[in-house]
């Protein structure tokens, strides 16, 4: 007689037992599965074989597995009769406790020995999985499953509430039935949702396909079309600028390919879930549902957990341009190239102006655009952001200008009007490239010296240290004689104070006798 069968051996189910991915094996299957049992009391990772996932068997063996009370009417077929197992069970006998087909049922009634029992009719599935033999617990196993422990959150026989959930809060699983399987609902509710989601963003990457492989077809043409002109040269560009293209479609097609993979996949395990759990919950007694709720929330929730894009992960942008340079092709110059697409990280930034200029002058750098693979865009039209912040002065607005060259590169030039340290960032696309953001010293603009040299007025006071040069400034640093006659020369720093010459290894005064130099360098202005 054929019925349900284990789908590891193929033979009639063996005391199956349900695994955390909800697919049921037979238990000597089970013990078969996977590698050799690991150090006793740990966790044993195997594989599901009729969904690949990743399973992990309890600490204390595949006897641990909640039973699958459901495997035989899963698949499809009736209760059989307890007494002639030709029939399928249509009522039950409530004293002795078995299934019995039509005749039986009628033959039970006429027997001596059963004539006082009673018989109730099966009306449908669910009534025939109660009918069958109650489940006993496997600590007890004369005792039948009645009671459910809210601690432990597992079905439990009357001596288990004597034993060792007696301080535990037990209820009748007819009490608490409602309760479980009202958040299972939930549960399965939810798992429905994001099954319609998932159908929807597979509808979408197929059309993306479709669109993605029509776009190729019509670039394709394209490139076709523009290299019947040419003669051999031409037509290798032409076979060249189509393998790049095809990369590129593969690429892409790869892409979504993988994303709808995984999306199918996860479509699937939520669809078993569902189906799993709607006819638990349809079929199942009130035990059969709370001995597997466990497995079933644990189960639904990961998959509900699983976070996916609702959109395909590739656009169909593949555009073609015939009148680009594509360099030389056996001595000939050509045109047409799939366009570049720069990359911000690898544009780099060059010029004198980088990190110092000076207050009210003219400065700049320059920007080089690159693709993805480091070689030069050699086009222009790249959206391009320059911006300088003053670090002390955030109200302190300097505009630069920004100046494409059509070849790739762009002039970004700038005029400061207030010096002290600046942050400035460069974008493409809105992302920074190469070295930005990056600090920029604007010094102070240089002066006309007004009057003497600092030194010769430093000289001509006789050494006083308090001495003003024309400028108003002082004198900076110590008395440091520098061999010329005088005293307390500052080191050489000449016009320190107006910040118009740096230090010097060598004394640029001249000696107090030379009267004449020295009236010489009074008159001298930068």
């Amino acid at each position: 007689m054929s019925g349900p069968r284990c789908p590891q051996c193929a033979q009639p189910w063996v005391s199956p037992r349900l695994l955390p991915c909800l697919h049921s094996l037979c238990e000597p299957c089970l013990r078969r599965l996977g590698p050799p049992e690991g150090p006793p009391g740990a966790a044993r990772p195997v594989l599901c074989p009729v969904c690949d996932a990743e399973v992990s068997l309890p600490a204390g063996g595949v006897g641990q597995l909640p039973p699958d009370c459901l495997a035989g009417s899963r698949a499809g077929a009736a209760a059989g009769c307890d007494l002639c197992a030709d029939g399928a069970a249509a009522g039950r006998c409530l004293t002795c406790g078995v299934r019995l087909c039509r005749f039986c049922c009628r033959a039970h009634r006429r027997q001596k020995k059963t004539a006082s029992h009673a018989v109730t009719e099966l009306e449908n599935n669910k009534d025939c999985s109660q009918a069958g033999k109650p489940l006993l617990c496997p600590s007890h196993p004369t005792e039948e499953l009645r009671l459910f422990c809210e601690q432990c959150d597992q079905p439990v026989c009357r001596d288990c509430v004597l034993g060792k959930h007696r301080q535990h809060p037990c209820d009748f699983t007819g009490n608490v039935i409602h309760r479980h399987g009202d958040a299972l609902r939930e549960l399965l509710k939810s798992s429905q949702q994001h099954m319609d989601t998932l159908e929807d963003v597979l509808s979408q990457v197929d059309e993306m396909g479709s669109a993605v492989r029509s776009r190729a077809e019509a670039v394709a043409a394209e490139i076709c079309q523009f290299a019947r002109g040419y003669v051999k040269a031409i037509e290798e560009h032409r076979d060249r600028l189509l393998k790049q293209l095809e990369d590129l479609k593969v690429q892409k097609e790869n892409l979504l390919h993988l994303q709808k993979a995984q999306l199918q996949q996860l479509l699937l395990d939520l669809r078993t879930g569902v189906e799993f759990t709607e006819h638990l919950l349809m079929s199942g007694s009130d035990v059969e549902i709370l001995v597997t709720k466990g497995v079933v929330s644990s189960r639904l929730a990961k998959l509900n957990s699983i976070a996916y894009s609702t959109h395909p992960s590739v656009d169909d942008r593949i555009q073609f341009s015939p009148h680009e340079r594509a360099g030389q092709c056996c001595g000939y110059e050509v045109f047409g190239a799939i366009l570049k697409v720069v990359d911000p990280a690898r544009c780099t930034l060059h010029g004198e102006g980088l990190h110092s200029a000076r207050q009210n002058q003219l400065s700049g750098f320059t920007l080089l655009c690159k693709d993805t693979t480091g070689e030069r865009m050699g086009r222009g039209g790249e959206a391009v952001q320059v911006t300088f912040t003053h670090k002390d002065k955030r109200d302190c607005a300097l505009k630069p200008t920004v100046c494409d060259n059509g070849d790739g590169t762009y002039c970004i030039s700038y005029s400061p009007e207030e010096p002290g340290l600046y942050a400035v960032c460069v974008c493409v696309k809105g992302q920074h490239v190469q070295g930005s953001p990056f600090t920029l010293m604007v010094k102070h603009k240089f002066r006309e010296h007004q009057g003497v040299f600092h030194c010769c007025t430093f000289c001509s006071s006789g050494g006083q240290k308090a001495a003003r040069c024309a400028c108003g400034g002082t004198m900076p640093g110590g008395y440091q004689g520098c061999g010329h006659g005088h005293r307390g020369h500052p080191g050489c720093h000449h016009w320190s104070c107006c910040g118009q010459v740096k230090e010097s290894s060598e004394c640029l005064c001249v000696p107090p006798s030379d009267t004449s130099q020295r009236s010489l360098l009074r008159t001298v202005a930068l």
